[in-house]
């Protein structure tokens, strides 16, 4: 049965027949790709087949209308609603810190990327889970000096910029960003008074440790009478929040800082006034001096002689010694140590025994120059009294007599090995 050739179809024949796909050969020589899916059951190559397209403007229509809903939907979810920029505003100042705070962040729809800080127009720093934290501390800074700040919020739908805050850090004579946590204070009146200080001075307090928290006072660690639970409920331990001051390195003082800081209107070194310390409003130098220790008296060598004394101007004057015993005690001192020739051998034997004779009375006056002599108009023979004494003489083994004056000679070193 032939087919009538419907106007709107075409006529291809088919070249060639692959698993997926079909070429298309056209009456004039119009090479088309056609999927094999799409031909009639049991065409193969060389097979002649007709295709017929057609728009169908119904369901172009429907398509249309589902896609602008769509797209309304989406922009009604994403597009009306953008993140809101943070507004950053100014918790506590001190002399060297600025804590900032901001309300919780507004994304809509938007993803959040980052979350910085500038300072002076730079880039300080990026806020550490910026979707949990509010607030952040800044130290560190100049004392009395100018700064600003600003919040860059970054988000899948664009960034976002902060109002700009402009502060200027206090004074030392300022004592308004005082921001205290009570701890265990025992005396109630020197608490009392510690919580007027703060009011006079326009500083703050509380019972719990902020982010804005500078000091935290207390006179013992444990847990507050008002019913703070002890560090890991154990009895007698320390307080939590006395833990976390510790853990967060906020100075821990006596309630007596406050009182010093109102009397002097100015910040006090709290050196004086930590926990343990004896506080005190004006620093005497008995309590915080330290004591003048006496010079040690110079250590004794055990191997040294210890000196005589000085002789006292009552004691007599030791007498002068003969020019006969300095010139004796000269020799000794100078007489160099002699080898032990008790055991040398060899032909030359010198072992003596020598000793020095006793000591001879030293005439009152001795006259050995001639010159002297004739001055005097004496030339006779000395006297004997004034003889100078003999020599000492040493004797030999041999019984022989020798001069002490007489060299020994050479000496002979002998090989003992």
């Amino acid at each position: 049965m032939t087919m009538a050739k419907s106007p709107d179809s075409f006529t291809f024949t088919v070249g060639k027949l692959d698993a997926g796909m079909a070429i298309l050969i056209g009456e004039r020589a119009h090479l088309i790709e056609f999927p094999s899916l799409l031909l009639p059951p049991g065409v193969t190559s060389g097979s002649i087949v007709n295709i017929a397209v057609h728009q169908n403007l119904a369901e172009e229509k429907r398509q249309k209308a589902e896609f602008w809903d769509l797209q309304d939907k989406i922009y009604n979810m994403y597009g009306r609603k953008l993140p809101e920029a943070p507004k950053l505003s100014i918790r506590n100042v001190t002399q060297t810190s600025v804590t900032l705070e901001w309300p919780q962040l507004e994304l809509a729809k938007a993803k959040l990327r980052s979350l910085e800080i500038n300072r002076n127009g730079l880039r300080l720093a990026a806020i550490p889970s910026p979707l949990q934290n509010t607030s952040t501390k800044l130290s560190g800074l100049s004392v009395q000096t100018k700064y600003t700040f600003q919040l860059i919020l970054r988000t899948t739908a664009g960034v976002f910029h902060s109002n700009v805050v402009e502060v200027i850090t206090h004074a030392i004579s300022d004592t308004s960003g005082i921001s205290v946590c009570f701890g265990n204070v025992s005396d109630p009146v020197l608490l009392e008074s510690a919580k007027i200080a703060l009011n006079e001075m326009k500083a703050k307090w509380s019972d719990r440790i902020q982010i804005d928290t500078t000091h935290f006072v207390c006179t013992s660690p444990a847990p507050t009478p008002s019913g703070a639970q002890a560090a890991g409920n154990v009895i007698g331990g320390t307080g939590v929040e006395y833990q976390k001051a510790l853990s967060l390195s906020i100075p821990v003082v006596q309630p007596q800082w406050l009182l010093a800081c109102l009397h002097e209107k100015k910040m006090v070194p709290i050196s004086s006034f930590y926990l343990g310390a004896t506080p005190s409003s004006s620093l005497s130098t008995t309590t915080f001096s330290r004591p003048k220790s006496q010079p040690a008296a110079p250590a004794r060598s055990p191997s040294l002689p210890t000196s005589p004394p000085p002789p006292s101007k009552d004691s007599p004057p030791n007498p002068m010694p003969s020019p006969e015993t300095q010139a004796r005690t000269t020799v000794k001192e100078e007489e160099p140590a002699k080898p032990n020739r008790m055991a040398m051998s060899g032909s030359r034997d010198c072992r003596l025994q020598f000793k020095f004779p006793p000591e001879t009375p030293v005439p009152s006056v001795i006259v050995t120059d001639e010159e002297t002599r004739e001055a005097n108009g004496t030339t006779d023979s000395l006297a004997p009294e004034e003889l100078a004494p003999p020599l000492p003489i040493k004797e030999s083994v041999n019984g022989e007599v020798e001069d002490l004056d007489e060299e020994v000679g050479e000496t002979e070193e002998i090989d003992l090995s």
